[in-house]
């Protein structure tokens, strides 16, 4: 089988287990990948997110100094109410692109790298490696990543991440980070036809909407990720049309810049709602991730990629968030890139691809990547 048919088939493969979260269910698609690597000789590591839910570590090296890690996610988002021209667990290949649901998010990544590692065996195992890193509920917060640190499994300190996230293979060298805030107002509840009995928590909720409408993060404009930003995304109050409601909850989704501080994000988005915003409490508190462009291996990724893809890279970022926000607690100050040949913009859509070509060529990328990595081991001291 050739190194191409490889990755479509293992892509295929991938998208044919129902990953969707909720409610994930990655264990089994974890199971298999975990079989595949210890044949190929790798250490796996499977971890238990929850019942049905795992993710996995796998090694392949010496065991000395720092390896090269990828990462990548298991689950995928629902299907959404729009209809499928597809079968989305199919894997079906039409002109040149490989549909199904999690083929660009990312499977397709996850596959080329796995692909790549496969093909490099001789030259992994005899210096410090390559650590995969595959996980479970990254699309709902990045929890199977976070609950990896948290729980201490060992990711075998690597020196340099790279994200298989979709990027059409360019690579970006940072991500904004996610704080999702639950503000509440308070109110006094009263029958429906006494209204100035009470005090209309969704009122409060109302005037604060308005004012977030207009709001500016403050946080000083990011050279390369641009600015904070924040977005309301869902509004719950009252129990009955006749009851004046005691308690409104407004959710937010602010977009964070790499060194911001939440807790201050959050008491000055509190100062200017109130008196009608009463508390913030987060719902989800991922920190935004950069890597500098003056670090040595970025330019090698940029060289490589230039090579293969014939585009020369300038340095840019995403505002969405990847599992590197929680695994930078494991690998403090290593330099990361976002790279994937998922099409980016086929992101949670219906009918959503993967261009076949752009898999062939990360694995390319990949491949190189990690030859290079292995080649240059006196660099990646433990």
């Amino acid at each position: 089988m050739s190194l191409l048919e490889h990755a479509i088939d293992l892509t295929r493969d991938l998208v044919r287990f129902d990953t969707t979260n909720p409610p994930g269910n990655e264990g089994r698609c974890a199971e298999f990948l975990a079989e595949l690597l210890e044949r190929e000789g790798f250490s796996v590591t499977l971890h238990e997110l929850e019942p049905d839910r795992a993710s996995l570590v796998a090694y392949l090296g010496n065991g000395r100094g720092r390896p090269l890690c990828f990462t990548g996610h298991l689950d995928t988002v629902p299907l959404g109410k729009a209809t499928w021209s597809i079968d989305p667990f199919a894997g079906e290949i039409r002109d040149g692109k490989l549909y199904g649901r999690g083929s660009s998010d990312m499977k397709a990544g996850v596959a080329a790298f796995i692909t790549a590692a496969l093909e490099e065996r001789e030259s992994i195992v005899n210096s410090s490696g390559v650590v995969l890193v595959l996980t479970a509920s990254e699309e709902t917060g990045c929890q199977g990543a976070t609950a990896l640190v948290r729980d201490g499994i060992d990711q075998h300190n690597a020196g340099a991440i790279i994200i298989g996230e979709m990027t059409a293979n360019y690579p970006l060298i940072g991500h904004k980070g996610a704080l999702w805030l639950k503000l509440t107002a308070y109110g006094k509840s009263a029958h429906g036809s006494m209204p100035e009995k009470g005090d209309n928590a969704l009122y409060k909720a109302g005037h604060a909407l308005q004012k977030i409408q207009g709001y500016q993060v403050p946080a000083p404009r990011h050279s390369i990720l641009g600015a904070a930003t924040i977005s309301a995304g869902t509004l719950h109050a009252g129990s009955s049309i006749n009851v004046v409601p005691d308690h409104a909850e407004l959710c937010v989704d602010i977009r964070t810049l790499p060194g911001m501080s939440h807790p201050a994000t959050a008491a000055a988005l509190v100062a200017e709602l109130s008196p009608n915003i009463a508390e913030a409490t987060p719902v989800l508190d991922l920190p935004g991730v950069f890597t500098n462009i003056d670090a040595p291996w970025i330019a090698t990724v940029y060289r490589i990629v230039e090579e293969e893809t014939g585009i020369r890279p300038e340095p840019r970022g995403a505002s969405y968030f990847t599992d590197a926000c929680a695994l930078q607690h494991a690998h403090p100050g290593v330099p990361m890139v976002i790279l994937g040949p998922g099409t980016p913009e086929m992101a949670h859509q219906a009918d959503e691809y993967c261009e076949v070509p752009r898999i062939e060529e990360a694995v390319r990328l990949y491949r190189r990547l990690i030859t290079d990595w292995c080649a240059e081991d006196g660099r990646h001291p433990d």
